[in-house]
């Protein structure tokens, strides 16, 4: 195996900064991306002249976006390269971002997630290869056939999908970033509008656009800048992997997600009862149930209960999802991963308002990419 994150330069995140997400408007990606960036700018006290270069993560917006947008900062000369890794994206630039610290090439890097609510074509779609369904590989169709058989399979509710779902959005309505800022109880999640099977569209992320951005910078970097305070938070790992071929009923997202976990774990240096909060993908309430289980926040087969009992809840054993989740929050794809690293960036510093798991002093952001890609990083204060 070859050197971790942890064996290299420490890297620290020093500024976080976001554009609500929101539903399609006649809003211009620069604004939402450049309120991201000035904010993630003004939270580190860094000039955008000393950012060194620049990973812009991004789906729907097309060629060159990071360079035309940082037009309107200023030529500064920085280096800049465009990451799309389907809902991953921002994930994968802040990576980048990350690994170029740490290799001692870069002080100050931004990574930076912005998307419009383009047409977002597949790949998939282009590959010359027959597909015996249309809709066999659809998330939503497939999350949703993974419901019905785990209700059968260990005693799931609909009221626990609800459940999922209505404490996301009461997180979110806390949230001034989420696209969804209304509390919701259980009783209007399951009265809301039927898209699969028994999933309901308050189970599901609503698609946006929006903006995310934080600035990395190695320990020269903090004292050369001026950044003092306990703004920085160090980031101990960073993991990305693809799916093997499925077995038996588990999803390959699934399984490819604890895969990720573990090894995250095992890079910084910490265990599952290490964790004080988690974002993850939730793109559908049953994901949440799932990945509480495959992270290892509750047995195989019992995060149901580990739900029930307020484990993830804000004040409980290990707070998920607290920004809203993708339910709420949003899911803007390329700003995604790191509106993530976002909430938990706030988590950690302790200056998540209403949203403030106690005491929290490592989390981990989790997301999930077609193809199928997942990616995990972990945080912690220092």
């Amino acid at each position: 195996m070859g050197q971790t994150l942890r064996d290299l330069r420490p890297v620290y995140v020093v500024g976080v900064g976001m554009h609500r997400y929101q539903f399609a408007s006649e809003t211009s990606y620069i604004t939402l991306g450049l309120t991201a960036v000035r904010g993630a700018l003004a939270d580190a006290g860094v000039a955008f002249p000393e950012v060194e270069s620049a990973y812009v993560g991004c789906t729907g917006i097309g060629l060159a976006a990071g360079r035309i947008m940082f037009n309107h900062m200023g030529s500064t000369g920085l280096g800049v390269t465009q990451v799309e890794n389907a809902s991953a994206s921002g994930s994968s630039a802040f990576q980048l971002a990350c690994f170029e610290v740490a290799s001692g090439l870069r002080d100050c890097v931004l990574a930076v997630g912005v998307d419009k609510y383009g047409d977002q074509v597949r790949a998939a779609g282009k590959e010359g290869v027959g597909k015996l369904s249309d809709t066999a590989n659809i998330p939503l169709v497939r999350y949703a056939i993974m419901a019905e058989h785990l209700k059968k399979a260990k005693g799931l509710g609909q009221e626990d999908l609800a459940l999922v779902a209505a404490k996301n959005h009461t997180n979110g309505s806390r949230n001034p970033f989420a696209q969804f800022q209304k509390a919701r109880t259980v009783e209007d999640i399951l009265n809301a509008t039927l898209v699969a099977g028994s999933t309901t569209s308050l189970m599901c992320t609503p698609r946006g656009e929006g903006g995310a951005a934080a600035i990395l910078c190695s320990e020269e970097g903090i004292r050369r800048l001026g950044i003092v305070g306990d703004k920085p938070i160090r980031v101990l790992s960073s993991v990305l992997r693809s799916e093997r071929p499925q077995s038996g009923r588990e999803l390959p997202s699934v399984t490819v997600a604890q895969t990720v976990a573990e090894q995250a774990y095992a890079e910084a240096g910490i265990t599952t009862a290490d964790l004080d909060c988690v974002e993850l993908h939730d793109a559908f309430a049953i994901e949440e149930i799932l990945y509480t289980e495959t992270f290892g926040l509750a047995p195989k087969g019992e995060g149901q209960h580990f739900l029930r009992d307020g484990g993830s809840a804000i004040g409980g054993r290990c707070c998920v999802n607290s920004s809203g989740g993708l339910i709420a929050q949003g899911h803007p794809l390329g700003p995604t991963g790191i509106g993530q690293i976002h909430e938990i960036v706030h988590q950690l510093r302790g200056t998540n308002g209403p949203r403030q798991q106690p005491d929290a002093r490592t989390g981990m952001a989790h997301m999930i990419g077609l193809g199928t890609i997942a990616i995990a990083h972990v945080f912690q204060r220092d």
